[in-house]
């Protein structure tokens, strides 16, 4: 290593704050990563104090007791290019450092372009084995890639093994060799697919781990308990001892006298010093101006994270956003994670752990079902509903502001989660789109993944979310939802009704839908809505008024063994006796209710007995109250063991042969508005464990169907797109080098303010050239002598067009001349031009030649602010512009993904031989397509690209206008590529 005398000093550059981070590490805690300053002198010598002798041996490969003052200037004073250093902070105090300094081929020191460095790294003893290191790792190599400098150099000592397996499991390429006594190893910083895997491992194993020390404590402290019944913090204390808390729980009062105190039966103390014992979560339930002292006292005592239920933040307009922020950067400094503020609190309903840290008067059963609400309403009404229809859920989460734990969090959980099988989701705003599209897309892989989005059309995030708002429509949003593989839903009931099925039904292997019951009108209102909902019903099967229960169990039972349907709904109405009377319409009826058990035996005795994986089977019921009503008395998605439906593992279901997809998709009928009621289920008595358990029973045709139709495209999704996402294919004739000089030198030379500049033709042209791109030439013709030397220059026939913004891309305006073979033809052309629309100056004509003819179409890329780099397709003109007939997909985009957005239009027909026309070079546009989507995911400084008309003919296509916006990169892009960093609003 060198020492503090062998670097001469190099002026310093503006501090870079955008190199700091709040990190998750492996045990769940929080630190800071931020760069070293001059005013750090005393933080590094207090933190050398407190690293050991051998781990400062391994450090400067000699004893090495304490820092020189010129070490300390050294370590202290950076350039922030040549020469950086970051620490790791927890509140105040350093728990680690990393260092690099550039150096030359024969490793003296040395300034750009030299783009190699020497990298070093010193942690706490205290402080090794939490995943400091590797978190210092990746923010270091992020801030040498950002300055130039491609490869780190790191000598170790052979026995500093917890040293070099930092470096060896960080998954860069590398080269290792042993030199005169130490290890010296090489790392190439480019990522690659394995170091970005192994960073998102970490990054799930951590913030998963922060998640589970908030639904696992072993203690909780409730701060705020009045003395007198009543208020927040009494009710939560009464909820956590009500629900049976395994753990230990104490009361905080700063208002107790001296003394020993109880409330509610447990210690009582005036703060968290007297407890006495460690404490892992804190309710705060306090006014919002004494919140800051309550997590001081948090802090110093160590707890491990805060649920804060307390109101006056971000909700309540600039200065309750302000001390939001001080909230979480006050938590933060401590290692603490928050949900909140403005939370309604937390539940987990494992049976060792049985936290009800919530406003939720009652625990809701044990269940599959994971749930998360921003909303502290809608939570209490998705709770209510749930246990008032015998749902159970594993774990529930309300986070309120959201200031620090979010949606994205609880996925890293629940991914990985063996208690929870489906994941139900109510969002109203997403603070990193991109991260939870990642997050949700490995998900939904192994468990169905449910969203519902309220305020889908405020254009404005809700109060108290500090989130970038999105600029595209929320169809594209949604679009962008599904293709990760997740469920979208309108409402709350399809909410409830899509993650009752799915937690209750094994997932359907194809769209065929048998329908039976015993009312032909209810049969067909059920065919009508899968027709609706793109499923393929058979005829429905009248099992007439006087239908049996047998008359059921038989007819269902065959259903799920006929190999020519993948799901079954049966319809169920009232059976009128002999004597006129209803089996449904009468309460408190014995006779009535045994018949309605004898119904819901048969159904279940038939799903029990079938062969195979299993079907998903659904109950439509009409006007049968007391079927209702005895229905919604069983117990739900509980835990395997219980008499409730066993719910199939994705491993378990058996993926039959999924038929070859069309070449165009069926476009998705439209939705009407849900009923309000929930469904209710079909549930077998506990008495019975040979039945398997309960089947949804929902009280709308159209309900059922479309809980039905979203578990088949979910289904089709994991058969399909999860088990193979595709590749990002590698091209030839990409040169990214020189497009980055390009998009350099325009940056440099021209005035790129926020919004960014637009290049001209030329730059056009020669930056999608980089990309393997070409624009058909266009040639300026302000005048008809002018448009004919252009003819002749490209080559008769021609098309002559007008360029204004009024005219442009409008063939309908007659703007367009096209197929001119002569001169003279082109120069009446050019007559008729100006005399229909103006003079020339208005107009600017232009000159292309011709080209084979096809479909105009239309490519499209844009950087949105919430969303990230999105690739758009459609057809040109009216399709996209007035009927908004676009698809949508996230950059980078796969083979899959392009392949899917030429077919996921609704005019998409006519690039496949609509009406006997020729089918065109879908190959070519999936080709162009995929080099777009590398363009902007190369340079994140393309903000926008619009190619427009692309021509797509039987054999290649042309891309006849171009236009291409540059911006400034933001100092954290919205790619989701950098190293692993807690949001901060």
């Amino acid at each position: 290593m060198q020492s503090a005398s062998e670097q001469p000093e190099q002026p310093e550059h503006a501090y870079p704050d955008h190199w700091e981070a709040d990190v998750v590490l492996r045990d769940g805690g929080t630190a800071r990563i931020r760069p070293i300053t001059a005013d750090d002198a005393d933080r590094l010598v207090g933190f050398y104090e407190h690293v050991s002798d051998e781990s400062k041996y391994y450090r400067f490969f000699a004893p090495y007791p304490r820092l020189s003052a010129k070490d300390v200037h050294r370590f202290t004073h950076h350039d922030f290019v040549d020469r950086v250093g970051l620490a790791a902070t927890v509140g105040d105090d350093f728990i680690a450092t990393v260092r690099y300094d550039r150096i030359a081929p024969d490793g003296r020191p040395a300034s750009a372009p030299a783009d190699e460095a020497e990298v070093a790294f010193l942690v706490q003893d205290a402080h090794q084995g939490r995943g400091v290191a590797s978190a210092l790792l990746e923010h270091i190599a992020a801030v040498a890639r950002e300055r130039g400098i491609r490869r780190f150099a790191a000598e170790v000592l052979p026995a500093n093994t917890k040293m070099i397996k930092v470096f060896t499991d960080a998954g860069y390429t590398q080269k290792r060799s042993f030199e005169d006594g130490s290890v010296r190893l090489h790392l190439d910083l480019e990522p690659t697919d394995r170091s970005m895997a192994v960073q998102r491992a970490r990054e799930q194993r951590a913030e998963a781990r922060s998640v589970q020390r908030l639904l696992a404590p072993g203690s909780v402290a409730v701060i705020g308990v009045g003395r007198a019944p009543g208020g927040v913090g009494r009710t939560v204390l009464r909820n956590l001892l009500a629900a049976g808390y395994r753990g230990t729980v104490h009361a905080v009062n700063k208002n107790l006298g001296e003394g020993p105190h109880t409330l509610e039966g447990v210690p009582a103390h005036r703060g968290l010093a007297g407890i006495g014992e460690p404490v892992d979560l804190a309710i705060v339930a306090v006014p919002a101006d004494q919140v800051p002292a309550a997590v001081a006292d948090c802090g110093e005592h160590g707890v491990r994270g805060l649920v804060v239920l307390s109101a006056g933040y971000a909700e309540s307009g600039a200065e309750g956003r302000e001390r939001q922020r001080a909230l979480v950067r006050q938590a933060r400094s401590y290692g603490m994670r928050i949900i909140g503020p403005n939370a309604f609190g937390i539940i987990n309903t494992a049976e060792a752990v049985r936290l009800n840290a919530s406003l939720a008067p009652q625990m809701p059963a044990a269940g599959r079902i994971g749930l998360f609400a921003q909303s502290g309403a809608i939570g209490i009404a998705l709770l209510a509903g749930l246990h008032r229809h015998g749902a159970g859920v594993s774990s529930f989460i309300s986070a309120g502001n959201r200031a620090d734990v979010s949606g994205n969090d609880l996925l890293q959980h629940w991914y990985d989660d063996p208690a929870t099988d489906v994941v139900l989701l109510y969002l109203e705003s997403i603070g990193n789109p991109r991260k939870f599209t990642r997050l949700a897309r490995r998900t939904a892989a192994v468990k169905p993944v449910v969203v519902v989005k309220g305020a889908r059309h405020s254009g404005s995030a809700p109060p108290g979310h500090r989130v970038p708002v999105t600029r595209v429509p929320y169809a594209t949003v949604s679009a962008l939802l599904r293709q990760a593989g997740v469920i979208r839903v309108d409402t709350i009931t399809e909410l409830v009704d899509t993650g009752l099925l799915l937690a209750d039904q094994p997932l359907p292997a194809g769209p065929r839908v048998a329908i039976l019951g015993n009312s032909e009108s209810l049969g067909l209102l059920a065919y009508d809505a899968c027709l609706t909902e793109g499923l393929r019903p058979q005829r429905p099967l009248d099992l007439t008024t006087g239908a049996t229960p047998d008359d059921f169990r038989a007819a269902l039972a065959a259903a799920l063994a006929d190999d020519g349907c993948d799901a079954v709904v049966v319809t169920a109405i009232p059976r009128v006796g002999e004597d006129g009377a209803g089996e449904g319409d009468g309460e408190g009826d014995r006779g009535t209710s045994r018949g309605v058990d004898v119904l819901a035996a048969a159904l279940r005795a038939a799903v029990a007995a079938a062969p195979g994986p299993g079907k998903p089977v659904v109950v439509v019921h009409v006007e049968m109250g007391a079927l209702a009503e005895a229905l919604s008395a069983a117990t739900r998605t509980r835990p395997t063991g219980t008499a409730s439906i066993t719910v199939a593992s994705p491993q378990a279901v058996a993926p039959a042969p999924v038929p070859a997809p069309a070449p165009v998709p069926e476009p998705a009928a439209p939705r009407t508005a849900a009923d309000s009621a929930v469904p209710v289920p079909v549930s077998v008595p506990a008495a019975e464990p040979t039945v398997p358990g309960a089947i949804p029973a929902y009280p709308a045709a159209e309900r059922a169907v479309r809980a039905l139709a979203e578990s088949v495209r979910y289904a089709d999704w994991r058969r399909r797109s999860a088990a193979d996402p595709g590749r990002v294919p590698e091209f030839d004739r990409i040169d990214e080098s020189a497009a980055a000089g390009l998009i350099a030198r325009v940056l440099r030379t021209r005035d790129a303010h926020a919004r960014g500049v637009t290049l001209d033709c030329d730059e056009t042209t020669d930056l999608l050239g980089h990309y393997g791109i070409r624009v058909l030439p266009t040639l300026p013709a302000p005048g008809p002598d002018e448009a004919v030397r252009a003819a002749a220059r490209l080559g008769f026939p021609v098309a002559l067009k007008t360029t204004a913004p009024h005219l442009r891309h409008r063939p309908d305006l007659g703007g367009v001349r096209l197929d001119r073979a002569t001169e003279g033809q082109l120069r009446t052309a050019y007559a008729e031009l100006t005399e229909a629309l103006g003079k020339p100056e208005e107009l600017q004509p232009v000159v292309q030649a011709m080209v084979p003819r096809g479909v105009d179409t239309v490519v499209r890329a844009a950087i949105d602010p919430a969303v990230g780099a999105v690739l758009s397709f459609g057809l040109a003109g009216a399709p996209s512009e007035l009927l908004g007939d676009m698809s949508h997909r996230l950059v980078p985009a796969t083979d899959r993904d392009a392949a899917d957005l030429v077919r996921s239009i609704r005019t998409a027909p006519l690039l496949f031989g609509w009406r006997g026309s020729a089918p065109v070079d879908t190959a070519a546009l999936e080709e162009l397509l995929l080099r777009i989507s590398r363009l902007v995911d190369d340079h994140p400084e393309v903000v926008a690209i619009s190619l427009e008309p692309v021509v797509v003919a039987p054999r290649g296509l042309s891309v006849l206008g171009a236009s291409v916006r540059l911006a400034p990169p933001p100092p954290s892009p919205v790619t989701d590529l950098g190293p692993r960093r807690l949001p901060s609003y």
